[in-house]
Formats: C-alpha cells, sequence, structure tokens
C-alpha cells in the first residue's frame, strides 16, 4: 500500500494509544479485505508460513470466530486455546502460557484475558505480536475498530457525526475503544445510562455524559447499544431488568429522538428486550449483523498489517 505509516511487528494494546492516521490504515485495508470475503475463492497465500494463537481466557464467539477466520482466509496456520482445555487448570501463571506458546515459534497471538492490562503484560513478557480481544474492561480495539468501519460505510466519515453509546459504560471495553477511535476521527460522543453504571472520568475521554438516555438520542447519528455485562456486575446497579429496559433501553419509540437515518449499533452478543427491543435489533436502521461481517475484514487487515507491513495484499507471500 502507497503509505509512509506502517505497523509491521507494533502490538495492538488499544485505540488510546493509536494514531488517527494508523486508524485510518487498518480502515483502508480493511476495505480491500471485505472484498476479499466476497469473491467465491476466498483463500490467498498472502500470511502463508505465518502461525498465529488464539489465546482465550474468557469465552467468545465473534471475536475468536472472526480471527480464525481472518488467520485461515490468508493463508496462515490458525490454533485456538482455551483455558479449559489448557495448563492454565493446572495451575499454569499466565506469563508461563505465554512463554510456552512463544517457544513454539508463533507470529501473533491474539489473547482475550479477564484483567485489566493483561494484554500490555503480554506484549512486555514475549515477543510474537499480541492482539488484545478484549481485557477486562478496558479496551477492545478491534471492536472499536469495526465499528468504525461500519460506521464510515455507510456515513463516509466520522467527522461532525453525533454518536450516542448507551447502557453499561462501566464495565464496557467496547465503549472504551470506541470513544477513542471516534474522538481521534472527529465524532462529537454521548454516552447515557444509569448512574451507577457510569464512570466517573468519562468527561476526560472528551464526551458528554447524560442521565437520561433521550438527551443522549436527541438528533443522534450513530446509536451503540452496549450489552448489560451481568457476569462483571454486582447486584443493586439497577433496580431491575424490566425497569432498566423500560428507562434505559432502546426501543422504537426512543430511536425516533434520533435522525431518521441513524444507525443502530450492538457488540453482541444482545440481551433483547432488556438493553435493545427486538423491532430495533432487526429493523431497517440496524447494522447489527454488517458489524459481524466487518469485523472479519478488519482482523484480515490487523494481522496482514502487523505480520507482513504495506506489501501488496495479493503477492505478499
Amino acid at each position: 500500500m502507497k503509505t509512509g505509516i506502517s505497523i509491521r511487528d507494533k502490538d495492538i494494546l488499544g485505540l488510546e494509544t493509536m494514531t488517527a492516521e494508523e486508524i485510518q490504515l487498518i480502515l483502508s485495508t480493511a476495505r480491500e479485505m471485505k472484498n476479499v470475503i466476497a469473491r467465491d475463492i476466498k483463500k490467498l497465500p498472502t500470511l502463508r508460513g505465518k502461525s498465529v494463537i488464539n489465546l482465550f481466557f474468557e469465552p467468545s464467539t465473534r471475536t475468536r470466530t472472526s480471527f480464525e477466520l481472518a488467520g485461515k482466509y490468508l493463508g496462515a496456520d490458525v490454533v485456538n486455546i482455551t483455558t479449559s482445555a489448557s495448563s492454565v487448570v493446572k495451575g499454569e501463571s499466565l506469563r508461563d502460557t505465554l512463554l510456552t506458546v512463544e517457544a513454539m515459534g508463533v507470529d501473533a497471538i491474539v489473547m482475550r484475558h479477564e484483567a485489566e492490562g493483561a494484554a500490555h503484560f503480554a506484549a512486555k513478557a514475549v515477543s510474537p505480536v499480541i492482539i488484545n480481544a478484549g481485557d477486562g474492561a478496558h479496551e477492545h480495539p478491534t471492536q472499536g475498530l469495526l465499528d468504525l468501519f461500519t460506521i464510515l460505510e455507510k456515513k463516509k466519515t466520522a467527522a461532525g457525526l453525533k454518536v450516542a453509546i448507551l447502557g453499561d459504560i462501566l464495565h464496557s471495553r467496547v465503549a472504551r475503544s470506541n470513544i477513542w477511535g471516534l474522538r481521534k476521527l472527529g465524532a462529537e460522543v454521548h454516552i447515557a445510562g444509569p448512574a451507577t453504571l457510569l464512570p466517573r472520568d468519562m468527561e476526560q475521554m472528551g464526551v458528554t455524559v447524560h442521565h437520561r438516555v433521550e438527551d443522549a438520542l436527541a438528533e443522534a447519528d450513530v446509536v451503540n447499544v452496549l450489552r448489560i455485562q451481568k457476569e462483571r456486575q454486582h447486584k443493586g446497579l439497577f433496580p431491575s431488568a424490566r425497569e432498566y429496559a423500560r428507562i434505559f433501553g432502546l426501543n422504537a419509540a426512543r430511536l425516533k429522538l434520533a435522525k431518521p437515518d441513524a444507525l443502530v449499533l450492538h457488540p453482541g452478543p444482545m440481551n433483547r428486550g432488556l438493553e435493545i427491543a427486538p423491532d430495533v435489533a432487526y429493523g431497517d436502521q440496524s447494522t447489527i449483523q454488517e458489524q459481524v461481517k466487518n469485523g472479519v475484514a478488519i482482523r484480515m487487515a490487523i494481522l496482514f498489517l502487523t505480520l507482513m507491513g504495506g506489501k501488496n495484499i495479493e503477492n505478499a507471500n
């Protein structure tokens, strides 16, 4: 690709530390990768001879599967490791697991872990490229990038857009990556949710905080609804599921407060009827299934750029 920017051999840990130019490089590469996905024959020799380990300490369907497909579409050897079937259950430490994987000669480790900062620790502990697939409530950079990609496909630019992010901000790594990415590309970000699910430092990230979702939704160009993360929450953060849906859930009536062509995003999996109504999730403004497709393209772009640099996609073998 004709650019002076390169992220070859660079760890992808979060969008907070990524420049706008690097983000744009990944997004433009993903556009080319999406063309590959649309082919009848998707297999390329681009990463032939490269090996990728998906090391997941937390459950995942979309992220792990899309990274696996991304690697295989580009010709890499991909191995999935889940903690339930690894030596972690025998007491092996994260460091020892990483060192074991490194000793096998892998080129990239895609890692999801429940602890904030785990990806940064991995990047210091071993030499393969580390790609953060989610570390606790810290960041989920590839989700942030695929959300940006989905927005730009429909809106052409993020600059000047009003983006409303609704729900469980406190526990959401997706929210943080989205905020960093959107702000760097010039969007205006508004967040809303129960006071118990809003971190106190959000204003420092350059966002506008609302306690009423209606205020965040007013004239919004994009609405990103976050999953209520029951597995991370303590009891008492909101009265009940019914009360949450009534006061904070995105339904058809509330969506009308946004612009008529507003996009609806959700990182999945959805709690239908809780944070989002089924008719909205499957409505004409929903881009949720497109997000899944774009996730493969983004992860292909990241594997290609970090492992091969800016070589031609077709002839990088």
